[in-house]
């Protein structure tokens, strides 16, 4: 059961503020209020390829580090279904059709900066995208599949899918915090990282939002 004194639950609480910000903006309100359309969604997935990408090559490279790698759980990885979700939206020439924002560009450097060979920040980031892709990404693909009326199959929302169940993945994801060997020090550092982290991923978001010029109403 979880505690105060468990690291996954000690992190939790650390940045939940941050994670709420991030939730707020014009583009996520607007998504989850089912306010956009088709073309203006594809966008969100467009931006969200090249970090997971990194992320996934940064996988590749921990994975024989006794503490990090084991995170990379199998059935995890979401870029071959971003891929997926490109094709459906933007045609099997999505990659011609897409490129980075700047704030993109930005979260990109620092996951290239910590991610490969910094173990705790590789967990950092792996953490904040996939334990939120369990988590409200799953009412989030909801939204989508209802508000853009995606009915064949999964198409156009298997980033969304997972092989297992939602919740086993969470906590087997949070055992793995709460059994790393990480000293205090490193935990903080890492604390800092999912903070950094969380802004990076907001800064993606808001960015889209005014590029649409959407605003929070």
């Amino acid at each position: 059961m979880a505690s105060e004194n468990v690291f996954s639950a000690r992190l939790r609480a650390a940045t939940w503020s941050d994670h709420g910000d991030n939730e707020t903006s014009a583009y996520m309100s607007a998504l989850v209020e089912g306010r956009l359309d088709r073309d203006e969604y594809a966008v969100l997935v467009a931006q969200l390829h090249p970090v997971y990408d990194l992320l996934e090559r940064a996988a590749d490279r921990m994975a024989s580090d006794p503490v990090a790698g084991p995170f990379d759980l199998a059935g995890l990885r979401r870029r071959d279904a971003l891929e997926a979700d490109l094709a459906f939206f933007y045609g099997p020439r999505w990659r011609s059709r897409i490129e980075p924002n700047a704030a993109t560009a930005r979260y990109c450097d620092r996951i290239r900066e910590v991610c490969s060979e910094w173990p705790g920040g590789f967990v950092a980031h792996h953490y904040t995208r996939y334990l939120g892709d369990l988590s409200g990404g799953q009412y989030i693909g909801v939204q989508v599949r209802k508000t853009l009326d995606l009915s064949a199959g999964d198409d156009g929302v298997r980033f969304y899918r997972f092989p297992g169940k939602p919740k086993a993945y969470k906590d087997r994801y949070r055992a793995m915090l709460d059994a790393a060997p990480w000293d205090a020090a490193e935990q903080s550092r890492i604390v800092g990282e999912v903070k950094a982290a969380y802004r990076l991923n907001a800064a993606l978001t808001e960015e889209i939002g005014e590029r649409l010029r959407l605003d929070a109403a």
